[in-house]
């Protein structure tokens, strides 16, 4: 009997505590969301604890009498929801403001910017904003380049300026030269076999230089038939061509004459070179010449040269042999092999015809106005 009694009491304990067990939690840290103040909900009348009953002792005849049943306790009602957020503290959120129309301040650590500016990118499929490669090709100019040096920011200026300096002349602004001979070749033809050279030198930087050219042929056993040397101040007018002037001096059977001299030197496009020039004799004859070549690449080291060399002049000037117009025009073909970039033998044909005048002159002399050579020779250069 003591056991029964034991377990009802046990039962009425636990009821009792129970319903402390579900009253407010808003006074707990981890609920209490900062800035937000939920509405505050009155406790739950606790019930008073049901009194322990008497224990009686029951006639041995009598059966025990059941325990009685605890009232049952009534389910908590839900919480309605405020309407419009009306229980909801706005002041305690920085940065937000719920009942305002106007757009709040940024919360700190957020960017806001207003990104309407790119309302008129083009958008690719899918809504996302076209970028990069993606544009349209379009023409609008390039923006500046950057005129300030971000060094300048953490060096001193002038250090900085005399750097930038030095490295202009060891990237680019240094003087060099060079000498090179495109041609130097001994010449078989018919009648009498000669010789040919054709080379230039130069000293300065990428924008100034000073050149020196010779050319001039001759017969084996006889006089130089035609030589010439010019001084020229060279000065590029872009990234490919030269603007050259200076003199010219001349040496022959004929009298001397020399030379103003102003002409062009450059690569074309397709990769031909051109050199074309106007010479003004100090008798006042006017002379042209235009010449050029292409250097074709059958294999890394094996190089074929097709070439052409065009003289003109504005009068006859019979003491040098020269008639008006087309004086004479060369076409060559050369197969060259480069043992290295400096070294490299060559052999060829080359084509030589007078015109006009100038074939007179020649026939005068007992000279054939054509001639064709068979050519051996060597390009170098240091």
């Amino acid at each position: 009997m003591s056991r029964v009694l034991a377990a009802l009491a046990a039962s009425v304990a636990l009821l009792a505590v129970e319903p402390a067990l579900a009253q407010d939690h808003s006074q707990h840290g981890g609920m209490n969301m900062p800035g937000m103040q939920m509405p505050a909900q009155k406790p739950a009348a606790k019930k008073p604890a049901p009194r322990k009953p008497a224990a009686k002792r029951p006639a041995r005849s009598s059966p025990a009498r059941p325990a009685a049943r605890p009232a049952a306790r009534p389910a908590p009602q839900p919480a309605k929801p405020a309407q419009g957020m009306e229980g909801m503290d706005h002041s305690a959120m920085p940065g937000m403001d719920m009942t305002s129309p106007t757009p709040a301040a940024p919360m700190p650590g957020m960017d806001m910017q207003d990104h309407s500016q790119h309302a008129g990118a083009p958008q690719a499929s899918g809504g996302m904003e076209m970028t990069g490669t993606a544009l349209p090709a379009g023409d609008a100019p390039a923006p500046p380049p950057p005129a300030d040096h971000y060094a300048d920011r953490l060096f001193p200026h002038d250090e900085m300026a005399r750097a930038r300096a030095q490295m202009m002349r060891e990237q680019g602004g240094r003087t060099v030269h060079q000498v090179m001979f495109n041609l130097a070749e001994y010449r078989a033809q018919q009648g009498r076999d000669g010789y040919r050279w054709d080379g230039e030198a130069f000293v300065g930087g990428d924008i100034n230089r000073l050149w020196l050219k010779s050319e001039g042929e001759g017969a084996f056993g006889d006089r130089i038939e035609s030589a010439e040397v010019q001084a020229l101040y060279s000065h590029a007018i872009g990234p490919y061509f030269n603007l050259q002037a200076g003199i010219r001096q001349d040496f022959g059977p004929g009298p001397d004459r020399t030379y103003a001299t102003v002409g062009f030197e450059g690569l074309a496009p397709y990769m031909f070179e051109v050199e074309g020039a106007l010479f003004l004799s100090n008798k006042g004859d006017l002379l042209g010449r235009l010449e050029g070549y292409y250097d074709q690449r059958l294999t890394q080291r094996l190089i074929l040269q097709p070439r052409v060399e065009f003289n003109l002049a504005a009068q006859d000037v019979p003491e040098n042999r020269i008639g008006s117009g087309l004086v004479d025009a060369e076409l060559g073909l050369r197969l060259r092999y480069e043992v290295t970039r400096r070294f490299a033998p060559y052999i060829g044909v080359s084509y030589e015809a007078k015109t006009g005048r100038s074939a007179d002159f020649a026939r005068a002399e007992g000279e054939d106005p054509t001639s064709t050579s068979f050519v051996a020779g060597v390009r170098l250069w240091f």
